[in-house]
Formats: C-alpha cells, structure tokens, sequence
C-alpha cells in the first residue's frame, strides 16, 4: 500500500494540535514519527484511523481519498492499529482476541492465525488464558498477533514498547523487521534506539508541526536526540 497523509489540520477547541502534517509511506516501508510528549503523535494515529476526523487535510490509501472514510472501513481496506496502552479483551482468550479479529476480517481459519501466532510463540502457550492475566509484554504481542491476524497493508504501532521488559522489546523490533517488504508499517515510538533499528524514514514532529523529516541512513542518533531529548 503507497499510503499518504496530505496538509493535516486537527483542533481540540480552539487549540491546534496538527499543523499541515503532510508524509508518505512507501509499499514495504517502515516510516518512524518521533517528537516529544504533546507533540501530537497520537492525535495523528488517531485522525488516520479515522477514531478522531481531521479539522482540515486529506488521507490517500493508493491515492483514494480515505478522509471521510469510517474506522470499520479503514480497518477493512488494509490498516490495522495497536493504540497505546494495548486495549486488549481482557475478559476474552487469547485465543478468543485472535478469533473476533480474524472473523470479523474474515480471515479465520486461514494460514494467517497460525504464520500469526508462530511470530509470537508464547501465544500458542497462553492459548485459553484470558487476556488480562497477561504480563504487559504478553498483551503486547497478543495485540500486535491481533492486528497481524487481519492481514493488514498497513500497520500503524503507537508506542509499542512502552513499559516493555527488553528481551520483548527485541522480539517485536524482530518481527516488525520481518513483516518490513511484506506490508507497511507506521511507528509512533519514544525509544529512539527501537526506532533507528526498525525504521526507513522519520518524521518529526514538534507541537503538531513537522520539523523534520528523512531516511533513515541520513540521519544519525545525535541529530534525532536534538528533537526528542526532554
């Protein structure tokens, strides 16, 4: 998927949070958005995914214009999320989250779950635990195997390390580092070591504005530390 967000304007009342917030993702690539906290990262997810709608701007999936599309039919033309903070069924499986995404996309019973859940093993141990009597970093992969599941053209990660032990950390850098050629990925990360190892490109971002942007082996580990060091 050839995916590009063009001059994106969001307010929360007469507050900007998204200033003419314009990139594009290349098929196959991973492209990395940085920036401090309150830069408006999540907002951005949030108006791609269609949960927030855009004050002004538009959204291009393969250069149809998807700004005015709903987050069902988003999901259904190739995106899939992981917010921040998971937002798993705690009440279900793991095994029941794999099902209600994979059936609601209709990919269940396909190769997907397995080539899913062979990604990451310890889901396949944890088959009939409920989600929320899952560690953090177990949540996170049930959540990423949750997206993956729906075999999406876009994947969109907002940090999806945070609060992760690093032998976790490692695996899901691996995996995304896999699925890279095979799908698109958008990753909203904090740490910059993660980002430099996972990322094609990177956008950053500064009080909803763009200040920066550009691949990723042009641009060192120092000159990304000037713009996200608190």
């Amino acid at each position: 998927m050839r995916f590009r967000v063009e001059d994106l304007d969001q307010y929360y009342g007469s507050a900007q949070v998204l200033r003419h917030v314009g990139f594009e993702i290349a098929p196959g690539e991973c492209l990395a958005v940085l920036g401090r906290n309150g830069a408006g990262k999540s907002t951005l997810l949030k108006c791609i995914m269609g949960l927030l709608a855009p004050s002004a701007g538009r959204i291009l999936l393969d250069e149809t214009d998807a700004t005015g599309w709903s987050p069902n039919r988003r999901s259904r033309a190739g995106l899939a999320y992981v917010p921040q903070g998971r937002e798993i069924f705690a009440e279900l499986t793991v095994g029941e989250n794999i099902e209600a995404a994979a059936r609601a996309h209709g990919t269940y019973g396909t190769a997907a779950t397995d080539e899913t859940v062979s990604l990451f093993p310890v889901l396949r141990e944890m088959w009939k635990r409920s989600g929320g009597a899952l560690s953090g970093g177990q949540q996170q992969q049930l959540a990423i195997a949750r997206a993956l599941v729906t075999q999406p053209r876009l994947l969109i990660l907002d940090e999806p390390t945070e609060g992760i032990q690093p032998n976790i950390v490692a695996l899901i850098g691996e995996v995304l580092r896999m699925l890279k050629g095979r799908l698109s990925i958008l990753l909203v990360e904090q740490y910059l070591d993660f980002a430099i190892d996972t990322a094609d490109a990177f956008v950053i971002l500064s009080r909803g504005s763009i200040v920066e942007t550009g691949r990723a082996e042009a641009m060192s580990r120092e000159h990304l530390t000037r713009f996200i060091a608190v």
